[in-house]
Parts: C-alpha cells; sequence; structure tokens
C-alpha cells in the first residue's frame, strides 16, 4: 500500500512555485498492526487490502503547520496479494514468498489551483523474494528483503501513481506472547527502506525506518481487539539536483495511534480485518488518518507431517 501515499503533492504544498510541484511521496504507515510481527503457518494465502487516507493539514520540517485555505486530501488503494509458506525439513524455520499488485486513486484540492490533482493507475509492484520465520514457545521471529518495482516513469505534474523508482526493503519483525495459549500478544515489525533515484528525473528520496504493530488479545479464539501503533522516520535526506530548495533536508517524521479488531473465519478458513490510525507530531508532511480493511484466506495447507 506504499503506492497509494506516492500521488500526494506534498513538495508543491511547500511552495507556491509550479516549478517546484515535486511529487516526491512518502510511505503510507498503518498497514501493518496486531499480526505485524507474526510467523504464519504454511500454506498459500490470498490477501487483500483497502486502505483509504485523508488529511487536511501540512506541517513543515519545524512542525509548525503551513497555512492552506481549503486544503483536502483524499486517496484509496487496493492491494491483491500472494503469499506462499513453507515448513523446511528441520520443522522450525518456515520460508515465504509474497507479491502484490495495487491499484490507486488520490485526489488534492485547495486554494492554489496549481497544486490540485486528481490521478489513478497503478501503483508500485511489491515482491518479497524471501522471508524467514521462526516459531519458539513463546516468541515469533521473522526476517525478510523485498522490492518496490515501479509500473511507470515519473513525471512532474503528471498523473501517474508510481514512485517512478526502485526501493529494497529488509525487514525485523517480533511477536511475544504472555500465555501457553498465545492468547495475549506484543507485535511490532521494523522495515528499513533503501530507495534509488527515480526514472528519468534527478530525485533519490531519503531512506526511511518504519516501524508498526500493536499490543491485544484473541477472545473466544475468535476475535483479535487491541491497540495499534506506527512511527516513521527519514533517516537520510533527499539527494539530486532536481530536489526543490525548500525541501532540501526536509527529513519526514510521524507518530501513528489508533485500534484494530479482526475476526477468524474458520468455515474458509481465513481472516477479515479493520483498523484505523491518526497521526501524529509530523514533519515535513500532510497529517491526517489511515483506515484499512484487510481480507486473508487460506487457498491450501499441507498435510501435516507423520510422526517420526
Amino acid at each position: 500500500m506504499r503506492a497509494l501515499s506516492r500521488a500526494l503533492l506534498l513538495a508543491a504544498l511547500l511552495t507556491s512555485a509550479p516549478a517546484a510541484a515535486q511529487d516526491l511521496g512518502h510511505r503510507l504507515i498503518g498497514t501493518q498492526g496486531l499480526h505485524a510481527g507474526r510467523r504464519r503457518d504454511a500454506g498459500l494465502y490470498v490477501a487483500d487490502q483497502l486502505a483509504y487516507y485523508t488529511a487536511d493539514a501540512l506541517y513543515d520540517r519545524t512542525g509548525a503547520e503551513v497555512p492552506i485555505e481549503d486544503l483536502r486530501i483524499d486517496a484509496i488503494g487496493n492491494a491483491l496479494g500472494l503469499s506462499l509458506v513453507v515448513e523446511l525439513p528441520d520443522e522450525a524455520t518456515y520460508v515465504a514468498v509474497t507479491a502484490a499488485l495495487p491499484l490507486a486513486h488520490a485526489s488534492l484540492s485547495s486554494d492554489l489551483p496549481q497544486v490540485s490533482l486528481d490521478r489513478s493507475g497503478l501503483g508500485d509492484v511489491y515482491v518479497q523474494p524471501l522471508s524467514l520465520g521462526w516459531r519458539l514457545p513463546h516468541v515469533d521471529v521473522v526476517t525478510g528483503y523485498a522490492l518496490y518495482l515501479p509500473t511507470g516513469l515519473f513525471r512532474l505534474g503528471e498523473g501517474s501513481v508510481s514512485s517512478g523508482h526502485i526501493t529494497h526493503e529488509l525487514s525485523l519483525g517480533t511477536a511475544i506472547y504472555v500465555d501457553e495459549e498465545r492468547r495475549y500478544s506484543a507485535s511490532a515489525m521494523a522495515s528499513y527502506d533503501l530507495n534509488q533515484t527515480k526514472n528519468g528525473i534527478d530525485i533519490r528520496r531519503g531512506d526511511a525506518l518504519t516501524i508498526q504493530g500493536g499490543i491485544g488479545a484473541t477472545l473466544f479464539d475468535l476475535v483479535d481487539v487491541g491497540v495499534v501503533g506506527a512511527a516513521l522516520w527519514q533517516t537520510t535526506d533527499d539527494e539530486g539536483s532536481d530536489v526543490p530548495l525548500v525541501l532540501q533536508g526536509a527529513r519526514d517524521r510521524v507518530f501513528a495511534l489508533g485500534a484494530e479488531i479482526g475476526v477468524m473465519l474458520p468455515a474458509l478458513p481465513g481472516r477479515i480485518g479493520m483498523r484505523w490510525v491518526r497521526e501524529l507530531d509530523v514533519r515535513s508532511r500532510t497529517e491526517g488518518q489511515v483506515l484499512v480493511f484487510q481480507l486473508s484466506l487460506v487457498a491450501w495447507r499441507p498435510e501435516p507431517r507423520s510422526p517420526r
């Protein structure tokens, strides 16, 4: 769902000069929650995630609100993904391969007509060629490497929702369970994005560290409820000769807090969930809220191994 936020013209709102309308993009948080660091069982999973982002305020690098009349940003995106999880012969390590394809639509309006937009299309393709997971009595550990592949070129002021660049992502997550039945847990996933130079323009987005997760409980073996949170820090400056002067040295930062509820679907089997987070204390970006709906279905499970 990173591609959803690619369409927001944050840089254009920091200056009224149309030539500085750089569609640099930023990562959408709130797309992971209570299950962020959990290891999945072996099987083939089909997942669909719908996210809606809305904002009406923009803050500069010092945390001061930028005065823009009638600012309104709305973005909605849907990602369909497949994930195959395989148990290795040691019966302790699980390997997963995942791919997802997003579609997104974004609109921006304000009292500055030159920065208004209304665009939709195919976002960046997500491919995770390798993810490893381990399960201990009270702890899960997962780690992986992923790529975001652009589906189009980046053009100033044009209607693509693709970032126009490749992003490498390294991730490490864990889930800690208080009880033997794994009903009460705290889960978190940290990911580090290394962005490459955009196609057709000399801009390289700064790298970013994101942490997402939550603390929750499973009730009646059917319902997950809990508090979720997220944080993002841009760790390096945007680089390149085409980065507008007003954005040089500006780094994104945001925290978010919200709630999640999920319901198991034993008959399918699968899980359906809803998550809401509110962004707080932002720097160099818009401040808004994210609403996410998720559906995950198990399309195939391997036969249980025979006891040795």
